[in-house]
């Protein structure tokens, strides 16, 4: 589990259509990690990776996105 101290914005659509479309990411895996990650208060890529649903150059890949975003 990975909580965070304080509440984080639901992840956006556009970061929803990045991990299905760009990383390829299976609409039930992100369902499950859309859940887990307002469960538990905590970002989305972070979940995500914990559950094994993104390795870690994955997770590089969707960080790097986010940063782009900004």
């Amino acid at each position: 589990m990975v909580a965070c101290s304080h509440p984080q914005p639901p992840p956006s659509r556009a970061l929803q259509h990045f991990l299905q479309r760009q990383i390829g990411l299976s609409p039930e895996a992100l369902e499950l990690g859309l859940r887990q990650a307002e469960l538990e208060q905590s970002p989305l890529p972070i979940v995500l990776w914990s559950f094994g649903l993104l390795n870690l150059e994955q997770l590089q890949q969707v960080l790097d996105w986010l940063e782009g975003q900004g």
